[in-house]
């Protein structure tokens, strides 16, 4: 077998994505829906003040064409405006909380927003990076800013009710993750976002008595799953401006959470907590992770300590939702492997040279398509090199499949290190330096050398009171693995370069260190 057709068919609605919301509150309007600090929302809140700002931004001009920019950190107000924007048939941009002038130059440039919802504290940063539309600020008064309060109180909260293509209509504008050069905008249709907010319900079996945290940014394409996710499945959303490991643990005892959801550096938070064992976290079914490669010692440390069982998937900003463990067979879940494909997800794993489709076993690049897949990019040349014939989208992972359709990642195509014609894979190198119970964190990456072409180095971040150092370390990577992918140095660092989503950002420490 050499590609993996969709594993089932799921009967998706034919929807807009602010209809999951619509129907959330009209079949169970009083139920939470997001848990925010000391203040909880209702479906039905969320749907009325999302219809109120709707009817807001149409006076003011914004409708079907239109584009919104969202800069804050995660707040209620954030949810509001995505689906206000959705239901006037504009789109939403979504930035990071955490850029600044040039980034949003860049982004401004590719989306051309005509409104920004905007952090107060923030405000500056659009200002200085020249944007000519209208700001709506979040928080206290800000001058020259519309306020988010005002607008939400001066319009009806009447449903709009109006219509548009799902296929075609755009309406998200997330960004790649730029860990290796400038993040391109991501274009989803209403049809694309209603198929992966299902297909995560899916994969981690999401219903209405389950309750999910939400720490990672909104703005990332994973803070949107859980948001749809959540909504269709009538589940309670505990949302967090910012992760904190303490308020997290603390959540999880208070909130009763079911589903646990992390990125590689929470894990390792996770699993290195000196007392996590005085939590109670037997609310939890399992924690689920994605975004970025497991770790298998970080992950098995956290299960010794807790009882709580690690359920691994695979997305990309491109194709929220393509890979899972099955989540109705826990017994069949596996560290070793992102899962089988999702509902309606096609998987192949191609030759990087002639994207010729290879057997089992074989190690290639990872290509995917199906109804969660974007439109495509901005700018609009970045799609030349994106996609395959017959719609085949490059996902640029580098992995193999197994017989029975079970995912192997084993790293980014752009990240590959070439030593001597030979290749290492930077996250093989890195989980061995994981594996030493005093490396909190570590990132590998290539520099140039004059003989080989290019050798692995590594940045590591250890526990305070450790007294490891780089011959330890080299030392245990010499005991593992072949000579060719030895760094050729490792740096301790007070922390490593990650994006909002916990990817490493191999590129900036390849320039620091690599002069």
């Amino acid at each position: 077998m050499d590609e993996r057709g969709p594993s089932v068919h799921y009967p998706y609605p034919q929807i807009l994505f602010h209809q999951l919301l619509e129907q959330a509150a009209d079949r169970d309007g009083e139920a939470v829906a997001i848990l925010f600090e000391q203040d909880r929302y209702t479906f039905r809140d969320l749907d009325e003040l999302s219809n109120s700002l709707a009817r807001s931004l149409q006076d003011r001009g914004a409708g079907p064409g239109s584009r919104v920019a969202l800069y804050a950190k995660n707040r209620p107000e954030w949810i509001i405006s995505l689906f206000a924007t959705a239901k006037i048939g504009a789109s939403a941009v979504l930035l990071s909380a955490a850029w600044r002038v040039g980034e949003l130059e860049h982004a401004f440039s590719l989306t051309d927003p005509a409104f920004i919802v905007v952090d107060g504290d923030l405000v500056e940063y659009v200002r200085e990076a020249s944007f000519e539309g209208e700001l709506i600020g979040l928080g206290d008064a800000t001058p020259g800013t519309l306020a988010f309060g005002d607008l939400v109180k001066e319009s009806s909260c009447a449903r709009l009710n109006l219509e548009f293509d799902p296929e075609a209509t755009e309406v998200l504008l997330p960004f790649s993750s730029g860990t290796t050069g400038m993040p391109k905008a991501v274009r989803h249709t209403h049809r694309s976002l209603v198929v992966a907010a299902l297909q995560w319900k899916l994969a981690l079996a999401m219903g209405g008595g389950d309750c999910l945290q939400t720490f990672t940014p909104l703005a990332h394409i994973l803070g949107v799953a859980n948001v749809g996710a959540g909504i269709a499945s009538g589940a309670r959303n505990r949302l967090f401006s910012r992760f904190d490991l303490e308020s997290v643990l603390a959540s999880i005892e208070r909130d009763r959470v079911t589903i646990g959801i992390a990125v590689a550096p929470v894990a390792l938070g996770l699993s290195n907590h000196p007392e996590i064992e005085k939590f109670d976290l037997t609310s939890l079914r399992f924690f689920d992770w994605c975004a970025t490669p497991v770790v298998a010692e970080v992950a098995e440390r956290f299960t010794r300590r807790t009882g709580i069982p690690w359920h691994t998937a695979y997305g990309c900003t491109e194709a929220p939702v393509l890979t899972a463990n099955p989540p109705d067979r826990p017994d069949q879940w596996r560290l070793d492997s992102a899962g089988i494909a999702g509902a309606d997800v096609e998987l192949r794993v191609v030759d990087v040279e002639t994207q010729e489709r290879l057997p089992p076993g074989e190690v290639g690049e990872v290509v995917v398509r199906g109804p969660n897949l974007m439109l495509g990019y901005l700018p609009e040349s970045a799609n030349d090199e994106a996609f395959l014939a017959e719609g085949w989208y490059r996902t640029g992972d580098i992995g193999w499949l197994e017989a029975e359709g079970w995912l192997h990642l084993t790293d980014r195509l752009k990240e590959m290190i070439k030593v001597s014609g030979l290749q290492v894979a930077p996250g093989e190198v890195e989980a061995v330096l994981l594996a030493h119970e005093d490396v909190i964190d570590c990132v590998v990456f290539g520099v140039a050398d004059e003989a080989r072409g290019h050798v692995p180095r590594a940045a590591v971040v250890v526990s305070k009171d450790s007294d490891v150092d780089e011959a330890k370390l080299l030392s245990l990577v010499s005991e593992r693995l072949a000579r060719y992918k030895w760094p050729v140095a490792i740096d301790l660092v007070e922390e490593v370069p990650r994006t909002a989503s916990g990817k490493a950002l191999r590129r900036v420490l390849s320039q620091r260190f690599g002069a």
